[in-house]
């Protein structure tokens, strides 16, 4: 681990996503395979990565930006904004293009699988609203259009409002203390929830804030162990593994919560490896640096891609599979074809909208960023020569 890279990252990216598209080819070709089987516990790695990384790079940034200027939050927002809105916005419009395509193939598989079909509205909504939340990044605040494109973006529009939110979090950080801030964030998330189960709000998927909020806190306190002060590790990771275990954040039983615990001590372990003692840190080093070779970088880089495109390609693949084969296969070698095609086209075309798409957004981001900069620098900049004059006492 650098001061500016932690090796493991890239690679618990990777596996996060590969988590996610295995786990959904499992579920549409209907092999039940334990954890694997779990897409949702892919998607809770990637969240407690991504609330790892935002307190990461705040450290890493805070006296070059210091958040109590109103100009770094924009700066954080534009950042945030340009790696995440063009890549989505064009996933976005073609996946309601293909959307009664998709619809299809999905209800040949649901049959199939005997399952109830998906909302057809869902696939079929490409109303002006529906369309207008989804370019706002409004749609996770609203159950009736937090689950109504073909696209596992749910988890998108909960990120955005996690970066609407994290500046104020970080804020209170600095006020009261990491321990503090972590009770009153969970506690406050416990308290909306509660008010939400009293009010009968009721969301598909957990795309709203407070729903998922206590796997954002557990990368954040992660992150925070690696403040230069080394504060209290092991507390930090109890603080971490109770927040990981509150159950506001969807329907989880023992199994999963079990998981989740492994999967905070694994990230410790990974991050911090210099910190556990004999064969137990020999064998996290290795593995954190096996996550950080060439390899895993790359696919790291792949993995938002590889997240949003995957269910384009996987849902036409199975139903093609289900409807040439059916029960001529049994669900084991159904799965295999369908993984076999679907993992090299997905991740060809994730390197293609990686390059096309994602680096040049990136590259507009920060343009963008640099810009505003140097107009802020050019306003707060005094021209007059009092102001150039040196103070009394000064040399």
């Amino acid at each position: 681990m650098t001061r500016s890279r932690v090796e493991c990252l890239d690679g618990l990216r990777a596996l996060a996503a590969m988590w996610v598209l295995v786990g959904h080819c499992l579920l549409l070709t209907g092999w039940r395979v334990p954890i694997l089987g779990e897409p949702d516990l892919g998607v809770d790695l990637f969240i407690m990565l991504s609330g790892f990384l935002m307190v990461f790079h705040y450290q890493l940034r805070q006296d070059n930006e210091p958040w109590q200027r109103p100009e770094t939050w924009l700066k954080f927002w534009t950042r945030r904004y340009f790696r995440i809105a063009p890549l989505f916005y064009v996933m976005l419009f073609l996946a309601l293009a293909l959307g009664p395509y998709l619809y299809e193939s999905r209800t040949v598989i649901d049959d199939f699988l005997l399952r109830s079909h998906q909302a057809p509205e869902r696939y079929l909504d490409s109303g002006l609203k529906n369309i207008v939340a989804h370019l706002l990044f409004l749609f996770g605040l609203l159950p009736n259009f937090a689950y109504r494109t073909p696209l596992p973006d749910w988890s998108l529009g909960l990120e955005m409002q996690f970066y609407a939110a994290f500046p104020a979090v970080m804020l209170l950080v600095r006020r009261l203390g990491w321990i503090k801030s972590a009770v009153l964030v969970a506690a406050l998330g416990s308290l909306v929830v509660f008010v939400m189960v009293q009010m009968s709000v009721h969301f598909p998927m957990p795309s709203f804030l407070a729903l998922k909020m206590q796997v954002f806190l557990c990368g954040m306190l992660l992150a925070g162990v690696l403040h230069p002060s080394r504060p209290r590790p092991i507390l930090y990771l109890a603080l971490a593994m109770l927040a990981a275990a509150l159950p506001y954040g969807g329907e989880y039983g023992l199994g999963k919560l079990l998981i989740r615990e492994v999967l905070v001590m694994g990230f410790f372990a990974l991050v911090l490896y210099r910190m556990l003692p004999g064969m137990a840190g020999v064998v996290a080093a290795r593995i954190a640096t096996t996550l950080g070779n060439r390899f895993f970088h790359l696919m790291g880089e792949l993995s938002f891609s590889i997240y949003l495109i995957h269910l384009l390609v996987l849902q036409p693949v199975a139903a093609f599979v289900i409807t040439q084969y059916g029960h001529d296969l049994v669900a084991p070698l159904r799965f295999a074809i369908v993984l076999l095609i679907v993992l090299p086209t997905v991740s060809l075309l994730s390197w293609i909208t990686y390059n096309l798409i994602e680096i040049p957004g990136q590259k507009a981001g920060r343009f963008v960023v640099q810009r505003f900069g140097r107009k802020t620098m050019l306003e707060t900049t005094p021209t007059s020569a009092a102001a150039h004059a040196p103070a009394p006492g000064r040399r």
